[in-house]
């Protein structure tokens, strides 16, 4: 996890609005698996959609396609790479640290605010993330529904499981 820690300070400090979610959500919530990426949505209200690629940036991470990393934040540049592009993520890289990769999301699949009032905030050794609940990871993983995200949800159900009981 130290590898990724900067990344939540960063936007701690700037006070973005983000919620983990994807496969170190699921490692988060405690189900052990390989994952690559953070995967974040973020508030894509302009100004907080512009604090949270500030962020980012300014900490080194760069777009890994050929646009301007400012460009995440104008809600028409991301609807033209939705419908053009087929785009449902940003991705962005560390140069520095290749292993430090982000992927954002381009529009919410889920109501943000909803996403925000039912996240959980969990200590790491030297700051705090904030996590999708499982019940929200569960709908997000179906509906993507790749093979990774169906053995997930079985792995979450069994957490939930063993939580309630």
């Amino acid at each position: 996890m130290a590898l990724f820690e900067p990344v939540f300070d960063a936007l701690n400090r700037s006070q973005v609005r983000y919620v983990v979610v994807g496969g170190l959500a699921t490692v988060l919530h405690g189900h052990a698996r390989l994952t690559v990426d953070i995967d974040l949505i973020v508030d894509l209200a302009p100004e907080e959609a512009r604090k949270a690629i500030t962020a980012l940036t300014a900490i080194g991470f760069r777009p890994r396609i050929p646009v301007r990393a400012e460009d995440f934040a104008d809600p028409a540049k991301r609807a033209v790479w939705v419908r053009d592009k087929h785009m449902r993520v940003f991705p962005l890289v560390d140069p520095a640290e290749p292993l430090r990769q982000i992927d954002l999301f381009v529009e919410t699949p889920i109501d943000f605010e909803s996403l925000w009032r039912h996240s959980e905030v969990i200590q790491l050794d030297h700051t705090t993330v904030r996590v999708v609940s499982i019940a929200d990871l569960i709908a997000l993983k179906r509906l993507a529904g790749r093979p990774q995200d169906l053995a997930d949800i079985e792995a979450l159900q069994a957490i939930l499981a063993m939580r309630s009981s």
